[in-house]
């Protein structure tokens, strides 16, 4: 009877536990977003961004903005904004002193408002550029958004690069 009620116990156990997996959220991988198509798509597009910044391909990284880019810095100073024309003027001058780049991202959420998608991330940057002693490798990590509308063809970022 004792092992009757162990096999029954086993049995349920085993049951249960194939029922909880299925309710399991899964992820896309090296991710923290849950995967169904439309994230992957997203996932898809930041990382043609992501691409983009290490090769640093400018006509690319303008491709992929959208006319009406606009990025307030954060603060209410408007001395620091950068528009669609501005982000050009910086991928055309500052960006390039970059002598190499690697960029790494880990995704973290993606959160879909009315009109606009969001893409929370945490990068790691890392770049040589011209100093006073030759050049030096320069490293930031930090948290940010690409703010995603979607266009014809898939999706442009509107702020966060």
């Amino acid at each position: 009877m004792f092992c009757r009620q162990t096999k029954a116990v086993a049995s349920l156990l085993v049951v249960a536990s194939a029922v909880l997996a299925g309710c399991a959220t899964h992820y896309i991988p090296n991710t923290d977003v849950e995967d169904n198509d439309d994230n992957r798509k997203i996932i898809s597009f930041c990382e043609k961004y992501r691409n983009a910044v290490e090769s640093k391909n400018v006509g690319e990284l303008l491709k992929l903005a959208s006319p009406k880019y606009y990025e307030d810095g954060g603060n209410i100073d408007a001395a620091d904004d950068l528009d669609y024309a501005g982000l050009r003027a910086y991928l055309t001058g500052k960006f390039q002193d970059a002598r190499a780049i690697r960029y790494e991202i880990r995704y973290r959420r993606v959160l879909k408002g009315d009109d606009v998608i969001y893409v929370d991330y945490t990068f790691s940057a890392s770049y040589r550029i011209p100093g006073g002693k030759g050049e030096e490798w320069r490293r930031k990590v930090d948290d940010n958004r690409l703010e995603l509308v979607e266009y014809q063809d898939g999706y442009r970022i509107v702020a966060g690069m």
